[in-house]
């Protein structure tokens, strides 16, 4: 499914000030997927981003994925929307937003998958990998070893959707992850820390 970009970026920021620099950064350095997630704004000040992040991806040929807020991303014509176990169910979102968007789903656990699998995931953002201070209230630490039984279970099905590793990856941890069955990752303090890194990634993707 050439749709789902092996590398997604994940934006960061406290701040509008920095979600507009790590995110202008990210995608002056080769980003092509973005996912806006900006917890704590309140909501005017995430719609107000969105449209302004939607016309960089656009220039960059870049995907926007929109955290959370379905409405958000329809009001802007987002290529798809991101969401976790606690938000909107996937189906009530494809109503909303309608067909040829992208939908992915937060899932910790094999239980999670299979539910997200019948929601109709397009992709399933699988995590954490290790510790992260960048989410609040993080779900059981999975690990490498996680990883693999998960994708072991996994392959004995006709066809899954793909599986992106997300938590605190660093670069030494993409190849092992690659071994272990995942589709891709998402990154979100490594890129925002080192977005010189972003054309390795991808070429190690």
């Amino acid at each position: 499914m050439n749709k789902i970009s092996k590398l997604q970026y994940i934006s960061q920021g406290n701040t509008w000030e920095e979600q507009v620099n790590n995110i202008t950064t990210a995608l002056n350095h080769g980003v092509k997927w973005v996912q806006l997630r900006w917890k704590e704004a309140p909501k005017e000040q995430v719609f107000d981003l969105a449209r302004l992040v939607k016309v960089w991806c656009m220039s960059h040929q870049a995907k926007l994925i929109i955290n959370d807020h379905v409405d958000i991303a329809k009001s802007v014509n987002a290529d798809g929307v991101h969401l976790g176990l606690a938000d909107m169910n996937i189906s009530d979102a494809k109503r909303l937003l309608g067909e040829g968007k992208i939908f992915g789903g937060t899932a910790n656990s094999l239980e999670d998958i299979y539910l997200r699998i019948q929601e109709g995931c397009d992709y399933i953002g699988l995590g954490p990998f290790r510790f992260t201070a960048t989410k609040v209230n993080l779900s059981p630490i999975l690990g490498l070893e996680g990883y693999k039984n998960i994708l072991n279970h996994l392959k004995t099905l006709n066809s899954f959707p793909p599986i992106i590793a997300i938590g605190g990856i660093q670069l030494e941890d993409i190849k092992s992850l690659q071994d272990a069955g995942v589709y891709g990752v998402a990154l979100s303090k490594y890129i925002t820390e080192t977005p010189q890194e972003v054309i390795k990634i991808q070429e190690l993707l």
